[in-house]
């Protein structure tokens, strides 16, 4: 029993090293693009009845995501909304530490963020035509996690984002 509990141990041990130099020492680029090259990706769109200024306000408002977006905990902005600023949220069981590389009012939001086991990159554009709004969403994901869990975080991203799409519908058409 001696054998099995050490070898358990010795296991484990072995695991936590390795999963401890992961997260230290893996790093990712940065960058205001997604990685076409990531082993999840995905591309979203969705039509919705305001103007851009509108939608584009409630993306950017990170402190109350969470009043129209339930898969959304906790979001703080750690300063002004402009590039290079960070924010800290929770989303899927993650907590995640993002930092905006994108900003241009009324039109384009960016952000990078980094969580266990995993990166990602986001990015959103707001298209206005005759008071309607087209809402693009793309994002990468990388990471040690990931890829080994790729299909799981595919099929988790898509759902994600309808249902970030879905709501931000709901809300700004009230």
């Amino acid at each position: 029993m001696k054998k099995f509990v050490y070898s358990f141990l010795l296991i484990a041990g072995i695991l936590t090293v390795i999963i401890i130099c992961l997260e230290v020492f893996t790093s990712y680029a940065v960058t205001e693009s997604i990685n076409k090259n990531a082993p999840v990706k995905t591309y979203q769109e969705i039509t919705i009845n305001a103007p851009a200024q509108k939608v584009y306000q409630m993306m950017s408002d990170i402190g109350h995501w969470k009043d129209w977006h339930s898969d959304v905990e906790d979001p703080k902005l750690n300063g002004p909304f402009k590039k290079g600023s960070s924010f800290d949220w929770k989303s899927g069981g993650l907590t995640i530490h993002s930092t905006l590389h994108t900003v241009v009012p009324g039109h384009t939001i960016g952000w990078s963020g980094k969580a266990f086991g995993a990166f990602a990159i986001h990015n959103w554009s707001f298209i206005e035509h005759d008071g309607r709004t087209t809402v693009k969403v793309e994002e990468s994901m990388e990471g040690w996690l990931v890829s080994l869990l790729s299909s799981t975080f595919q099929k988790g991203l898509e759902n994600s984002l309808q249902i970030w799409l879905k709501n931000l519908k709901a809300k700004a058409e009230k």
